[in-house]
C-alpha cells in the first residue's frame, strides 16, 4: 500500500520525532511504501530515514521551489512546479493518507484532502495521528462542525484519528482489506 504521509519539514523534539520514527518503521516493516513531501529535512527526514530502514519504499513528491531539499536516492522523486499541482500528485500516488503534526502547509493539505473526500472526490482513507494531543483542538472543531450541522457526512466516514503509528496503521490497513 502506498500511505501518503502530510507532515513537518521542522526539527522537532523527541515528543513528536520519536513517535514518528516508530511509524515509519512499521509502515516500512509492512512493505508499504512512504509518498511525501520529498524534503530530507525536519520529520520528513525522520519519515524517510524510518521507513527506508525497515525496508520500505519511498516515493516522493516536491515542488520546484524547495528541489534543492530533496532527498537523494529515493524509489521516485517527482518534482511539480506549484504547492497545488503537489498536493494532487500526492493524492493520485496514495492509497491512502496520514496526516501527521506540522505547521500551516500540513494544515493545508489536510483540510484540502478533507475537502476533496467530503465531496466524493475520493475515497482514500484517511488518519490524524494526534501525537501527544496536538490535534486535540482540531478534533474538538471537527466535532463542533458535525454536531452543528456543517459537516455533510459523519466525521468516522471524514477521518479516523489515531493515538500512535500502530493505531494509525492498523486502521489503513483495515480499510485496505490487508490483513495485519
Amino acid at each position: 500500500m502506498n500511505i501518503c504521509v502530510f507532515c513537518s519539514a521542522a526539527d522537532l523534539d523527541a515528543r513528536y520525532t520519536a513517535p514518528a520514527r516508530e511509524f515509519a518503521e512499521l509502515i516500512g516493516k509492512g512493505g508499504h511504501a512512504l509518498v511525501w513531501g520529498g524534503s530530507d529535512t525536519g520529520l520528513m527526514k525522520v519519515m524517510a530515514d524510518g521507513v527506508e530502514t525497515a525496508g520500505g519504499r519511498l516515493i516522493g513528491v516536491s515542488v520546484d521551489f524547495l528541489a534543492h531539499k530533496v532527498r537523494p536516492g529515493v524509489d521516485d522523486m517527482v518534482i511539480t512546479k506549484d504547492l497545488a499541482e503537489r498536493k494532487a500528485e500526492l493524492l493520485a500516488r496514495a492509497d491512502a493518507i496520514a496526516i501527521m503534526v506540522g505547521g500551516t502547509g500540513t494544515l493545508d493539505e489536510a483540510t484540502e484532502i478533507l475537502e476533496l473526500k467530503k465531496h466524493g472526490l475520493h475515497t482514500k482513507p484517511v488518519v490524524l495521528l494526534n501525537t501527544a494531543g496536538f490535534y486535540d483542538g482540531l478534533k474538538e472543531q471537527f466535532q463542533r462542525m458535525e454536531d452543528e450541522g456543517f459537516l455533510p457526512l459523519p466525521l468516522t466516514e471524514l477521518v479516523f484519528f489515531a493515538e500512535d503509528g500502530a493505531g494509525a496503521l492498523a486502521y489503513l490497513e483495515e480499510q485496505a482489506g490487508i490483513q495485519g
